[in-house]
């Protein structure tokens, strides 16, 4: 059965037909001062401009001179890590591993996990911590608030890269014995799952929770790229009543077979989810991070020696490569995890090698020579400016003298590299007003901006982060809001944007009040 809405009273914040915005010649600054109604049809624009008729519409909402644009992607999510993180023991404000372990003992006083579940917090960030973590700073924490050491306790880190363990989440998961209690990159990935005791019930109602916040903050879809398998989980999800985002279901190699077997190349709607569930592109990571001074760089971090004194490569350039033609074979895209300037230039090289197309995922350090190869390549930067914000001090830190290129978001598009906008949520909230405010004044809190030469503008920021317009034949991912974008003076002024509404083709996840 059809229906119809027509939105009334719209201003607009005008995209030129090859997905940019536009600025120029109007009175009242880059944003359309003229008001329009827009008509949508079976979630499609059918017509844009002042005046429309309202004959036979199912619903007519007056905007009253609000702005409208195209909805919110976040291109690079965990979706059920944020799920989870939102329920866990935030000790990202900790300026030292003492004063996180208390935090964590303080709460497992309050609320003690029953026997053979894990307390869970997150957010650790130790690049600049006076003390190390370790097990037995956590157990002699739990003695201290009295609750024994046989709570079990894990703290993820920010950036999912490494975990601290206390000595009894050692013994629950297979970690007895281990020299210090902090795990890093393989060894913690692979036990990441093992914390997650909820039922998939459970975490499926808390996904649609954070759906629906998303939903709040204009987004209308994600690329989830979360450690599982993806097409059967968001299947289940979608069947389940979960539709207020878009998919594209990021794929791991381990379940990569399952995507041949069905035939699905990138781009691919899913059968029976409406629409909403696309196969994305393969997740590789090749590299560390830069929290956990594991991203593979060029030069040497000044506290490592001998092996890891330059960070980690978790995919040889060789396996990648293959891996890279094979899926290239397969019409499926690939998104490779590279945040250091080394990590970057090798997986530019399997690239080339392969023929590929897809994406960096996060391109933290990048020179100038890797920019114009991204862009020659036709590769987009998958990147996540509130980690600009998040880790400008560690950068300084451990990449002293080589930060002109870390997160060097106008040297990539001044090379003519394709920006996505994204969060890498739980890393940083899924919140794509943050991320475009970080890109566009790389500050925060009241700081100077951080290499304000990396800056993008506007106009930039938000074509990364949407994949529609408002135009006829478009579909009606549209995000109403309470004030201009371009009109907003300050970082924090842009990151807090009022939302008032968002549909997703033409049905309300944010209904106006």
């Amino acid at each position: 059965m059809s229906s119809t809405i027509v939105l009334r009273g719209a201003r607009l914040v005008p995209f030129d037909d090859d997905g940019a915005a536009r600025t120029g010649d109007h009175a009242d600054g880059p944003s359309a001062p003229g008001l329009v109604d827009v008509a949508i049809v079976d979630g499609r624009i059918v017509a844009v401009g002042p005046n429309l008729s309202t004959a036979g519409a199912d619903d007519v909402v007056d905007l009253e001179g609000r702005w409208l644009m195209p909805g919110l992607w976040d291109a690079h999510v965990h979706m059920s890590q944020w799920a989870l993180d939102r329920q866990r023991v935030d000790v990202g404000h900790a300026k030292s591993a003492a004063e996180a372990a208390a935090i964590m003992a303080e709460h497992a006083r309050l609320a003690a996990p029953p026997p053979g579940i894990v307390l869970v917090g997150r957010g650790f960030r130790d690049g600049l911590w006076p003390d190390q973590p370790s097990a037995a700073l956590l157990d002699v924490a739990l003695e201290r608030e009295g609750v024994g050491r046989d709570v079990a306790v894990v703290v993820v880190s920010g950036d999912l890269h490494a975990a601290w363990f206390s000595t009894a989440a050692l013994v629950l998961l297979g970690g007895a014995g281990h020299p210090t209690g902090v795990m890093r990159e393989t060894e913690w990935m692979g036990r990441m799952g093992a914390i997650d005791t909820v039922s998939p019930e459970v975490l499926d109602a808390w996904v649609d929770d954070a759906a629906t916040a998303a939903a709040s903050r204009g987004v209308v879809g994600i690329v989830d790229f979360e450690i599982a398998d993806n097409l059967s989980t968001w299947t289940r999800r979608i069947a389940g009543g979960q539709r207020s985002l878009r998919v594209d279901a990021g794929v791991w190699r381990e379940y990569l077979d399952r995507a041949v077997a069905l035939e699905l190349a990138t781009g691919d709607e899913i059968t029976g989810t409406d629409g909403l569930l696309r196969l994305g592109a393969l997740k590789i990571i090749s590299d560390g991070s830069l929290n956990t001074r594991t991203a593979y760089c060029a030069d040497p971090y000044p506290d490592r020696r001998g092996e890891g004194a330059y960070g980690t490569l978790n995919t040889p350039t060789g396996e990648l490569t293959t891996l890279l033609a094979y899926a290239r074979g397969k019409g499926i895209a690939a998104a490779v995890h590279a945040i250091g300037d080394r990590a970057v230039a090798l997986a530019l090289d399997a690239f080339e090698a392969s023929g590929a197309r897809g994406s960096i995922e996060h391109a933290q350090l990048v020179g100038a020579a890797d920019a114009a190869r991204m862009a020659r390549l036709g590769l987009t930067a998958s990147v996540q400016p509130e980690h600009a914000m998040d880790d400008r001090d560690v950068a300084d830190t451990h990449w002293a003298g080589r930060t002109a290129d870390a997160f060097p978001y106008s040297t990539l598009a001044r090379a003519g590299v394709r920006l996505a906008l994204g969060s890498d949520a739980p890393v940083a909230p899924l919140d794509p007003w943050a991320a475009i405010a970080a890109a566009v004044y790389r500050s925060r809190d009241g700081r100077e901006p951080w290499h304000p030469e990396q800056r993008i503008d506007l106009d930039t920021a938000l074509a990364a982060s949407v994949r529609s317009r408002i135009a006829v034949g478009e579909v009606a991912d549209v995000v109403v809001l309470d004030a201009d974008p371009y009109a907003a003076a300050t970082p924090e002024e842009l990151r807090a944007v009022p939302v008032a509404a968002t549909l997703l083709a033409g049905r309300w996840t944010q209904r106006l009040v």
